[in-house]
Order: structure tokens, then C-alpha cells, then sequence
């Protein structure tokens, strides 16, 4: 790929780039200079109105042409340019194959200082691991395979997805290689949806083994990538609360916080989930760990279900709150606000003195400050004191990069209340 574009910014638009945020939004484009060979004289035009094709190498510089990095340009995308590299286009592209294989090798050896072979986790984290759009998933089964499921989210990855199926396949040496690009948010990036394996397929159905914990994973039709890893240590955590003690498990999905408690010795466990898929699936793994005397599923509204069971004077000595994302935009986060008190208000009136509240939050949008402010809110409004025992996040797994905030978007809070 050769570069022969220059995207300048309005003034002042550097500063977050700067920080480390890595995109470059439509409004903030001044204008773009462009050309068809090294011999071809400069054209300037606006955004609109330039030519350079979707998909191609761009050199980003400030409003007085200071060079602030190498991306790729998507007019589709309100994103316009997701950036690569803080270093010069000739550099990025003069071998795309060892750019990525750098890449990727850096992401795996971080993951290998925290976790052994026989782990399942996230192997590469999008913008956080400097590969915009590409989330990479590692799953080993209880046999031993591995398998990658992977998805190309934005035109920035997916223009070198031949040269990153290479590398992950050269780096890792995986069994199988599943494509999960059934996204909606590759619509809005001029892409076509499609999943399906890379090469040689297998069963879509796996077990893998998180915490001594069977689970049955769905990489072909769950959720996502099939799996929320992000939460594996959270599970570990919570469940060392759970030794002798009722516990309610909300927002399930898979019903891994339920399990997690039920292998530490929980007396009761009750996993809820509105989707019959989701309670089908928690059923099939309860079966697969021989909880059934201790663990049931449900299939409610967590909201309704909260309500009754305060009406019916339900008791607790754990819940756990994991709801999905209240919010994906900054408009709706009071609404959110309003949704994620009222679970957590109602969860709190249905502890024991002294019962344990394990509360997440999993929009980026709805931040520590909001999240941590509703948690107060929360205790205030249902009359009770909080401790709060543990603030958590995600696991090593998804590593943050300073100055880009969608990478620290998971929040969760052992809180002990009385």
C-alpha cells in the first residue's frame, strides 16, 4: 500500500490525538491534499469533495502541518481516519506483513505473562492493542484445541485482513480460525456482514474451562464473540463471598457468575436471564458441572423479577448485578443513570445485613464518576450504608491506552451492605 494523501485537521483539533485518542472524526477536517503518483502536482479540496479511496493509507497533520501519524481513511464512517501508526507511511507500509506480525506478537507476549496455555481470554483488544477495529478472541477447550474467533469492526483492519489472518495463524498456530463479522457497526463502515470459518471448519459448539468452571460456548451464534471473558477474574472474586450463602445472579447470560459461586460452596445459587436462549444455555451448563442441586435458572425481566421478590420479602446474602450496556451514546446516559440505580436499589433491599452487592457496568459511556455516583444514589434512596470492598475492572486481558476511554469501559464494585 502506498500513501499519496495528507488529511489536515481544523486548528487545535490535535490535542486529543496528542493524548493518544487514535481517531479522527468527519468535523474535524480541515481539508485534504492528495495525488495520484510521486510525479502528480498536490490537489487540496475538502473532505467531501476529495477523491482518495475508502480503505487507503492517509498522513494525519495538524492545521499547521505538524505530522501527528499514519491511519486509514473511510469517508463511510463519521470516524474518517482510524490511525495506525504515530510513525510516517513509508515506514508503515514499506512491509504490511512485519507491521503486523509486530503488532500481533507484541499482544500475544503480553497475554503469555499472564495466563498458560490452557487459558481462554482476549487476545487482541482493538484500538488498545494499536490495531484499530480487530477484536481477537483465544479459546481453548477442555481438550486442549485452540480457536480464534476474530472480528474486523472497522475498513482500518479489514483492508489487511489477509495480512492479519496470516500472522495470527504464523503466531499462534490455532486449530481454527472463526470469522464473527456479523456486526452491525460494519455497516456503518461501508462493510458486508458475513461469518464463517478461515479455512478448515469444526463444531461451533465448545467446552472451554474458566476458574475449574465448565462452560459451553457458542462461538458461532453467541453473543458477540460467543464468550465475555473480560469478567473471568471478577467471577473468581465475587465467588469468594459465596462459600455457605444464597446468591442471585443477575443478567447471566451464561450463568458463569452462578457457577463460579456454586464451586466455592454457595448453600443456593438463582441465575436470571430474559432470553430463553441465554437460561437454555446456563441449564446446559449447570448439567455440565453437577450443580443442579445447589443452581437453578430463571427466565425473567430482571427488573420485574427484583420487584417481586421484594414484594414477597426475598432475602439474599450475594447478588450480583452484570447487566448489558444501559447506554451506547452520551445522550442517554441519564436514561442509562436511571436504569442502573433503580437495579441496584432494589438489589440492596434485598440483602442481609452485611450481604454482598457485586455491581458492573459495562458502557464506556456511563464512566466511573456516573457509575460510582449511582451506587450512592442507589444506597441513599433504599436507606443503606455502603462499604465499598473492591473497585475492578477488566482483566490484563484488555489493557487500557491513555488517552482513548472506550478501552476502560468495564466498571465493578464489590460493595458489602448494611
Amino acid at each position: 500500500m502506498e500513501c499519496f494523501a495528507r488529511v489536515f485537521l481544523n486548528a487545535k483539533e490535535e490535542k486529543e490525538i496528542q493524548t493518544g485518542f487514535p481517531w479522527v472524526f468527519d468535523n474535524e477536517i480541515s481539508h485534504v491534499k492528495y495525488r495520484k503518483s510521486v510525479a502528480d502536482e498536490w490537489v487540496q479540496s475538502s473532505l467531501s469533495d476529495c477523491t482518495v479511496q475508502n480503505g487507503s493509507g492517509v498522513e494525519v497533520f495538524t492545521k499547521a502541518g505538524g505530522f501527528l501519524g499514519t491511519g486509514i481513511i473511510n469517508r463511510n464512517s463519521k470516524i474518517t481516519v482510524r490511525l495506525i501508526s504515530s510513525e510516517h507511511a513509508d515506514k508503515v507500509f514499506e512491509n504490511t506483513s512485519k507491521f503486523w506480525e509486530k503488532r500481533i506478537l507484541d499482544a500475544v507476549n503480553i497475554r503469555k505473562l499472564h495466563y498458560s496455555e490452557s487459558d481462554s481470554y482476549r487476545l487482541i483488544f482493538a484500538e488498545a492493542d494499536f490495531i484499530p477495529g480487530l477484536i481477537c478472541e483465544r479459546y481453548c477447550d477442555e481438550k486442549g484445541h485452540v480457536f480464534l474467533v476474530v472480528q474486523f469492526l472497522a475498513m482500518a483492519c479489514d483492508v489487511f485482513r489477509k495480512e492479519i489472518i496470516s500472522a495470527l495463524e504464523k503466531i499462534c498456530s490455532p486449530d481454527g480460525i472463526y470469522e464473527r463479522n456479523d456486526a452491525d457497526i460494519r455497516l456503518k463502515e461501508g462493510l458486508s456482514e458475513n461469518s464463517g470459518w478461515v479455512g478448515r471448519s469444526f463444531a461451533t459448539d465448545i467446552t472451554i474451562v474458566e476458574n475449574g468452571i465448565k462452560l459451553s460456548v457458542d462461538i458461532a451464534n453467541g453473543q458477540k464473540t460467543g464468550y465475555f471473558l473480560d469478567q473471568k477474574d471478577n467471577r473468581r472474586v465475587a465467588a469468594a463471598f459465596c462459600h455457605g450463602k444464597t446468591v442471585l445472579d443477575t443478567f447471566t447470560h451464561t450463568g458463569a457468575f452462578g457457577l463460579n459461586a456454586f464451586k466455592a460452596g454457595a448453600k443456593a445459587v438463582t441465575s436470571v436471564d430474559i432470553s430463553p436462549e441465554a437460561v437454555e444455555m446456563v441449564n446446559r451448563n449447570i448439567k455440565l458441572n453437577g450443580a443442579s442441586k445447589v443452581m437453578n435458572a430463571v427466565c425473567a425481566d430482571v427488573f420485574d423479577l427484583l420487584k417481586q421478590y421484594e414484594m414477597e420479602g426475598k432475602k439474599f446474602d450475594v447478588i450480583i448485578l452484570d447487566p448489558p450496556a444501559f447506554t451506547k451514546s452520551a445522550k442517554a446516559i441519564q436514561k442509562a443513570y436511571g436504569g442502573y440505580k433503580e437495579i441496584n436499589l432494589r438489589a440492596m433491599r434485598l440483602l442481609n445485613d452485611g450481604g454482598i452487592l457485586v455491581t458492573c457496568s459495562c458502557s464506556h459511556f456511563f464512566d466511573s464518576h456516573y457509575f460510582y455516583d449511582m451506587i450512592m444514589h442507589a444506597a441513599m434512596d433504599s436507606h443503606k450504608r455502603v462499604q465499598i470492598l473492591e473497585k475492578r475492572g477488566a482483566g490484563p486481558d484488555h489493557p487500557v491506552l491513555l488517552g482513548y476511554p472506550k478501552s476502560e469501559y468495564l466498571k465493578c464494585a464489590v460493595c458489602r451492605v448494611m
